[in-house]
């Protein structure tokens, strides 16, 4: 597994992060605790060392099954978690951060991430209390989610910022406008979340049928709209040929498309399938040409404005 230092730290991320979203419960389909810890091995074996969870993941029941499947393996993996929007009152930062650790099993936390900005609480009280947990050795390095470019910069007046985690597919490219740049120019890393467009882009929804319960959160998504779904027809029908042409699975292309793009340090994928994550694994190997690439380029901005104008 490739992997790449992020931001001005010395941590090693591998190009592909396990996404522990699904692993929480909730709006997903769900398998069971004990098939995931399997999986989160499976995925360490295969190479994957870098894991990616919240507090706010079924009211910390991810971080509990990240912290059990990871046990004795801690010193060979990077975890980040994140406090979420409610919590980011000084007082509430430090009370997550230590339920968190005690959920992970661990006594320091790789990334801190800001889930999503505060609606009221000023971003320098916030990060005046991850700058004591970053000093105290609790957390390594700081991370912001979901926020825009001027509350990235805001956010970096008052603390070393290392990763930003957006959403970056090739259905969803807002940050290559702005963001990307100045994360580049900054040395700051981007772990991109959604990678796989929520499910998209592996072609079950065009190609195989699926579809979604009316309780899956999903289902409430502008990409799962029907129109837009048949907007989407067409980049997924280039992904399918690029995938055949090298027998390969679509979201594996997919992945691909993103560790093509410089400013990427590491993707989010996340599943609940052994064998799934066996396949990103190895979308980390594959080698797109330039046509390729300039293909799934084109088509992804013109589905992207399709979409948009609407």
């Amino acid at each position: 597994m490739k992997t790449k230092t992020l931001g001005k730290t010395n941590l090693q991320v591998s190009g592909i992060t396990f996404g522990c979203w699904e692993l929480g419960g909730g709006p997903w389909e769900f398998t069971s605790d004990d098939n995931n810890m399997k999986a989160i091995q499976a995925a360490f074996e295969m190479g994957i060392t870098t894991f990616d969870t919240a507090e706010g993941y079924g009211a910390g029941h991810s971080e509990e099954v990240v912290g059990a499947a990871l046990e004795g393996k801690r010193k060979e993996t990077v975890i980040s978690t994140k406090v979420s929007r409610a919590n980011l009152a000084p007082g509430d930062v430090r009370r997550s951060a230590e339920a968190s650790l005690k959920r992970l099993k661990t006594d320091y936390i790789d990334i801190y991430y800001i889930h999503w900005p505060s609606f009221d609480i000023p971003v320098s009280e916030t990060l005046s209390e991850f700058n004591k947990l970053k000093e105290e050795g609790l957390i390594r390095a700081i991370g912001v989610s979901n926020f825009s470019l001027e509350q990235l910069k805001e956010a970096a007046g008052y603390a070393q910022i290392d990763v930003i985690q957006p959403e970056y597919s090739l259905l969803h490219r807002s940050i290559e406008d702005a963001i990307a740049p100045y994360c580049m120019q900054e040395q700051i890393g981007i772990m991109s979340y959604s990678s796989i467009a929520k499910g998209i882009l592996t072609g079950a929804f065009h190609l195989g049928g699926k579809k979604l319960d009316e309780n899956d959160f999903r289902a409430t998504r502008r990409l799962f709209s029907p129109d837009h779904l048949e907007k989407e027809k067409e980049l997924i029908q280039l992904l399918k040929e690029i995938a055949d042409s090298k027998n390969k699975a679509l979201s594996q292309i997919a992945i691909s498309w993103l560790l093509h793009q410089q400013a990427l340090t590491t993707a989010i994928v996340g599943s609940q399938s052994i064998k799934h994550m066996k396949e990103n694994v190895e979308a980390v190997d594959i080698v797109l040409t330039s046509e390729e690439l300039n293909a799934l380029d084109t088509l992804s901005r013109k589905t992207i404005a399709a979409i948009d104008a609407e």
